[in-house]
């Protein structure tokens, strides 16, 4: 049965997926400003330097208590995620900021080929959920997107090749590429497994420096979005390089790891 049930025990009357104020969207490619709280389950995950904190990378709330993220995004430092953000840079109703009781790594994590960039979060409080705060739905285990999906990656990664970090939430629509397609020599060849997600890859937009351990969101025919891919990894050579599209780790081939680490969700 589809995760978006087990999730609504969590949410109670909130559900998953379903934002109070759905976002705008569009089939333009192209960045932009998004919807006041539209991604009630994207996360700004925080690193401690001195006395401040500083976004390093995004992540997406999938229970009231745990947090899905990138691998290479945890390191020695000390964290906080920060939830029911727009602006980083405002102090806005509603959001707050909360420690991790602890982090899971997944434990076939390769930084050299890049496998297995999966990890999750639980928060040291239950988050209370609202209209700014809750989570997204999981996908089936073992979905695979139709290539051309219109998903949408999101996150307040940098606006351009070596710019600035943005302040305010972004959305792009990322097409989805099919593996047969985005593991051709001339795209991103071996490197990309059938763990994997690829989308955009038009050269024109990616996600950027920042946006890492986001969502790539994706939308069901009830109207709900699913969590499809966590941020990965993009071109060296650029933010939107031409048949090097970003690569996301596919949410649906680790639905078993993270029921095990996450107790099915129902650790909250």
């Amino acid at each position: 049965m589809k995760f978006v049930i087990l999730a609504l025990f969590v949410a109670g009357a909130y559900g998953c997926g379903l934002p109070t104020y759905p976002p705008t969207i569009t089939r333009v490619v192209g960045g932009d400003d998004v919807r006041e709280h539209s991604w009630p389950w994207q996360v700004s995950l925080q690193y401690r330097s001195g006395s401040n904190y500083y976004h390093t990378c995004g992540g997406t709330l999938i229970s009231s208590q745990w947090v899905l993220t990138a691998a290479h995004c945890i390191g020695s430092r000390t964290y906080r995620v920060y939830l029911g953000k727009h602006n980083l840079k405002t102090n806005e109703d509603g959001s707050m900021a909360i420690s991790p009781a602890k982090i899971v790594v997944h434990e076939k994590w390769d930084s050299y080929r890049i496998r297995n960039d999966i990890a999750l979060i639980k928060l040291s409080t239950p988050v209370t959920l609202s209209d700014t705060i809750m989570p997204a739905c999981l996908p089936n285990s073992g979905d695979i997107l139709d290539h051309n999906a219109p998903c949408y990656v999101t996150g307040w990664g940098r606006l351009w090749t070596g710019g600035p970090i943005a302040d305010i939430l972004q959305q792009a629509l990322l097409p989805v590429v099919s593996h047969p397609t985005c593991s051709r020599g001339d795209w991103w060849g071996s490197l990309v497994t059938n763990d994997m997600i690829c989308a955009g890859g038009d050269g024109q937009l990616a996600s950027c420096n920042g946006d890492s351990g986001g969502p790539l969101n994706c939308q069901n025919p009830d109207g709900s979005w699913d969590v499809h891919g966590v941020v990965s990894f993009g071109s060296s050579m650029g933010c939107n390089y031409a048949k090097k599209p970003s690569v996301f780790t596919r949410v649906s081939g680790y639905i078993p790891w993270i029921n095990n680490v996450s107790g099915k969700l129902y650790g909250y």
